[in-house]
């Protein structure tokens, strides 16, 4: 079992900035992808930015491109997520997720990743 918990999410005016923090425990976290995923219309959750257990192979959905970063520190069982020049439309709850290294390809899939976070609130006003 890997427990994630969430914070640093709140509400920022358009153009600010927030960094979000994902514990986890219970498990090796060097040995998991991380992910962080928001809500779409007519998807459950979609991926927001991805990075691999080895290697810190990231990926970003196109419209976080040059806003947002993802680290991860594993002397700390955290990733984080950078978020830069926010605007409206990145209102919503953000999960962390994790899932297995080792099971390979999949890891831009929330379907295939089994821990999940209670999720942040971030609301950004105009």
């Amino acid at each position: 079992q890997v427990q994630l918990v969430e914070s640093g999410g709140g509400l920022v005016q358009a153009g600010g900035s927030l960094r979000l923090s994902c514990a986890a425990s219970g498990r090796t976290f060097s040995d998991y992808d991380m992910g962080w995923f928001r809500p779409a219309p007519g998807k459950e959750r979609e991926v927001v930015t991805a990075i691999r257990w080895k290697g810190g192979i990231a990926w970003y959905t196109d419209p976080v491109k040059g806003r947002f970063t993802i680290s991860r520190d594993n002397a700390k069982n955290t990733v984080y997520l950078q978020m830069n020049s926010l605007k409206p439309e990145d209102t919503a709850v953000y999960y962390c997720a994790a899932r297995r290294g080792a099971l390979g390809s999949g890891w831009l899939s929330g379907a295939l990743y089994k821990y999940w976070g209670q999720g942040t609130q971030v609301t950004v006003s105009s």
